[in-house]
């Protein structure tokens, strides 16, 4: 803890007199480009992997990435996509995955969790996922089944984001993308869903036109 309070005090009097300007601007509202769906890891930093400053992103983190589909019970994931949809109006939302992850490797073994109850209830939400790895990966080692598993999940993560009426409805007015990620904690690498192809792509060639748009912006910072 004293460290954290190192930063703070490191904060307070470098970085944020540096964004000043920045802050006050955001002091009156917020208006982000993404809701931004990713993994409680610790390894996972959302503003160093996509090099965004603070008001850009709309961040919901959890145990695996995980969407749970719409229902009328009220939960913390469901409210924060409805308010980030509906009222922040939000035009893309990112699910992002990543190598290494504990709560797949949890889905995928969950006779091992019974100690934790509640982790083993909140990874059911991927057990389609799951399904398809083990019905198509027979045949695979280990690793394989993993990698499979994250661009599953995501991809299901995706479909359970459509049950929400909110996105369910500004998806049919074309005014919110969906993107499905998954982030390589050893090499850095992100890969991207290509739903026309169904396959992952690394995020360079899927968006090539706007990162060659923005690529000046990052130049000169």
């Amino acid at each position: 803890m004293p460290k954290f309070a190192a930063g703070v005090v490191q904060f307070q009097s470098k970085v944020f007199p540096e964004k000043q300007g920045l802050f006050e601007t955001l002091s009156h509202g917020q208006s982000p480009e993404a809701l931004f769906i990713t993994c409680s890891d610790s390894r996972i930093e959302t503003a160093m992997i996509t090099q965004t400053e603070p008001g850009e992103l709309f961040i919901c983190r959890n145990a695996g990435n995980i969407v749970p589909p719409h229902t009328h019970h009220t939960g913390g994931m469901t409210a924060s996509i409805e308010f980030a949809v509906a009222a922040l109006n939000v035009p893309h939302i990112v699910v992002c995955g990543h190598t290494e992850c504990g709560a797949m490797k949890g889905a995928m073994n969950p006779e091992g969790l019974d100690s934790l109850p509640h982790v083993k209830e909140w990874l059911g939400y991927t057990k389609a996922a799951v399904d398809i790895v083990n019905e198509l990966g027979r045949d695979m080692t280990d690793d394989e089944k993993m990698a499979l598993l994250l661009r599953h999940n995501v991809i299901l993560q995706l479909q359970h984001l459509r049950t929400h009426p909110t996105v369910a409805t500004r998806l049919a007015q074309k005014e919110l993308t969906l993107h499905g990620w998954v982030y390589d904690i050893k090499t850095g690498g992100v890969e991207a869903y290509d739903e026309v192809s169904g396959e992952f792509s690394p995020v360079s060639e899927l968006y090539a036109a706007e990162v060659a748009k923005h690529a000046a912006h990052f130049a000169a910072h």
